[in-house]
């Protein structure tokens, strides 16, 4: 069968929308809807239109509407064509408006808003807008992705005004989820002093949220979420415990439960423990947690004895618990693998364990559920395991020994879309300083980060900072936000004029000095995007 003269659109329909299915469904609704009936037939399909993306997202903290000339298409030719297959779309709020009002969208009930602010609420989610019988009547799911500032914001004012009317506005609103897209924070539920019928919902069976305190998340259990199934919290602090009593009620539809805090907390004994040996329903666990000052460190004991055996139904487990104890002389003898063995003794063979006896009187040990699926690893050393953590785009590295040039190659291949790196340590690493410093010098293979846009070295030995900004060692060429100390950063770059540490800096756009500093004008042509 002679096959030279075949064209793209002499293939089948069938074939043909397999293809299609593999490219971004917008770009191919905007490249060729409407050029005539066949290929309207087949964009128009069900599972190519019904989840639409209108947005532009060059990087997760950067999200903008899409050109004019694309948009007005979308608005004018494609939605009010498509709109009955559409049930969930992705907006902005400079374009957000004029996509609503471009179609009915009779079948729409998921909703995500990038860089979501309170005037969205006063804009959209009114009596008075046009659109209110969508949020009102249609919408079941809705995600905001965070970009408020949250300088001079009260707490207890965001939650009564945009997330308790939320909860009350949308009135078949099935799943709530509220996230920091830029990692810049954003204003927490707050609800200890918030009367009891605050975010109360009849319907919510899924909710992601921030909290401010650990009273919080004991708020949001007391009953006010009678058919929650599905409770996703970061605690931005556990503090101390309070005498205030808890209502919690056996919660017996809560089957999944997560619970992040990234504050390192003595509380874990007296506030989360009891919290988790009550959630006896559930078949999904995910916890992160920082612990300081226990006498043991949590292992696989400790969550079989004070947790699993609660909970009959738990079907799955996840975790990274980092637990801070006491040297003695039991635990200076505790190796990664006994610690490992406490895990496989309760049937749970993927775990992982980093024990750091980094200082004179604490041991850290990590242990941590694999594959890892969190985003964050913090306060790890140099003996990290050989496992790559595909998920990690933020990492905190520390240590009292010196970190050697192949660290830095290791965490490049075992950590292969990192974002964000910070790193401590005061120790020069035991280089040929003449030899490395030669900004020519090929000995040393470079280290690429291809991702990297947020470094922390404010913490180092000055040779980290040479290390980090000499493009011959290592190439960062997404870099654009820096936190460095300002005296190692003018000793490195030689008064900003060195060539072989500029090509690092071109692309940084925000850089943090712990004190403020008057710049001179050889800085600024240093860091041009400045």
């Amino acid at each position: 069968m002679n096959q030279v003269g075949i064209q793209l659109f002499d293939l089948p329909n069938e074939i043909l929308l397999i293809i299609l299915k593999k490219l971004d469904n917008v770009d191919v609704l905007y490249s060729l809807f409407g050029i005539n009936k066949r290929l309207n037939f087949l964009t128009e399909n069900y599972q190519f239109t019904n989840s639409l993306k209108l947005v532009s997202i060059s990087s997760p903290d950067n999200v903008s509407s899409f050109a004019d000339r694309v948009l007005d298409r979308f608005c004018k030719q494609i939605l009010p064509k498509i709109d009955h297959n559409i049930k969930s779309l992705v907006l902005e709020p400079l374009s957000m408006g004029k996509i609503l009002f471009a179609a009915n969208y009779p079948n729409f009930s998921e909703l995500k808003i990038f860089n979501f602010n309170k005037s969205i609420v006063s804009c959209y989610f009114t009596d008075e807008s046009l659109n209110r019988h969508i949020f009102k009547e249609q919408i079941t799911t809705l995600v905001l992705m965070m970009n408020e500032n949250i300088e001079g914001i009260s707490m207890i004012d965001y939650t009564t005004n945009v997330y308790g009317y939320i909860l009350t506005f949308f009135q078949h609103l099935k799943c709530l989820s509220v996230i920091d897209s830029a990692k810049n924070g954003y204003p927490s539920f707050s609800l200890c002093d918030l009367p009891s019928t605050m975010c109360y919902s009849s319907t919510l069976t899924k909710l992601r949220i921030e909290v401010n305190n650990f009273e919080d998340c004991f708020c949001l259990l007391d009953g006010r979420l009678k058919q929650l199934n599905t409770f996703i919290v970061q605690i931005n602090d556990i503090e101390n415990h309070s005498s205030m009593t808890h209502n919690i009620e056996d919660l017996p539809n809560l089957k999944c439960f997560s619970l992040t805090c990234f504050d390192v907390t003595d509380e874990y004994d007296y506030q989360i423990l009891p919290l988790l040996r009550r959630l006896q329903y559930l078949e999904e666990l995910t916890l992160y947690l920082w612990i300081n000052d226990r006498h043991t460190f949590i292992d696989g004991n400790h969550l079989y004895n004070e947790i699993l055996i609660k909970m009959a139904q738990l079907e799955r487990l996840t975790f990274y618990i980092s637990s801070y104890t006491y040297i003695d002389g039991l635990v200076r003898c505790l190796s990664n693998d006994d610690i490992k063995l406490t895990f496989t003794d309760i049937g749970y063979e993927k775990v992982a364990c980093i024990i750091d006896y980094m200082y004179d009187d604490k041991a850290l040990c990590h242990v941590f559920s694999l594959p890892f699926e969190f985003d964050c690893l913090e306060r790890i050393g140099n003996n990290f395991p050989t496992i790559v953590f595909s998920n990690v785009t933020y990492l905190w590295v520390c240590d009292t020994i010196p970190f050697e040039y192949e660290f830095f190659i290791r965490v490049a291949q075992f950590f292969p879309h990192l974002r964000k790196f910070h790193v401590m340590n005061a120790l020069s690493p035991s280089l040929n300083h003449t030899d490395f410093q030669r900004d020519t010098n090929n000995s040393y293979s470079i280290v690429e980060y291809p991702h990297l846009t947020s470094l922390t070295i404010i913490y180092v030995h000055i040779d980290y900072v040479e290390q980090f900004l000499l493009h011959t060692k290592i190439s960062l060429p997404r870099l654009t936000e820096l936190k460095v100390k300002y005296e190692k950063l003018k000793i490195v770059t030689e008064n900003f004029t060195r060539d072989a540490t500029r090509l690092n800096c071109l692309q940084v756009k925000r850089i943090i000095f712990e004190e403020t500093i008057v710049h001179l004008k050889e800085f600024y042509l240093y860091f041009p995007l400045l």
